[in-house]
């Protein structure tokens, strides 16, 4: 997303480099939502802290629900059905080849994302 606005920083790829496994692995919100959000805040977020969100948080919002509707969920436990902070839920990952899925969930992330942006 960032690319397409023309938006440079060597910090893109370092800020969401926790986010992988449902942040860190802790199997929270899955973190191509995560992705999706601060993809959505780049273009649509506040430049100061009394700035408008209302924008902003009605995409994000969206964003969520549209998700869920999707694949059931945001939670990245429940959207692959393991537990990757355990070498066992990390096993499992790589055995059923479950990344497919995630780069499935990062895909439509990012469509659902550029179909926002492209509304407002």
């Amino acid at each position: 997303m960032c690319e397409e606005r023309g938006i440079t920083s060597e910090l893109v790829p370092r800020i969401a480099t926790g986010f992988c496994g449902g942040m860190a692995r802790a199997g929270e919100m899955c973190g191509a939502v995560s992705g999706a959000v601060m993809a959505l805040s780049v273009v649509l977020g506040r430049d100061d802290p009394d700035g408008p969100r209302d924008a902003d948080y009605a995409a994000v919002r969206t964003l969520l629900d549209s998700f869920a509707d999707s694949f059931g969920s945001t939670n990245c436990r429940e959207l692959l059905g393991c537990d990757l902070g355990t070498p066992e839920g990390q096993a499992f990952y790589k055995k059923s080849n479950l990344s497919r899925r995630c780069r499935r969930y990062t895909e439509e992330a990012a469509r659902m994302v550029a179909a926002l942006l492209d509304e407002g």
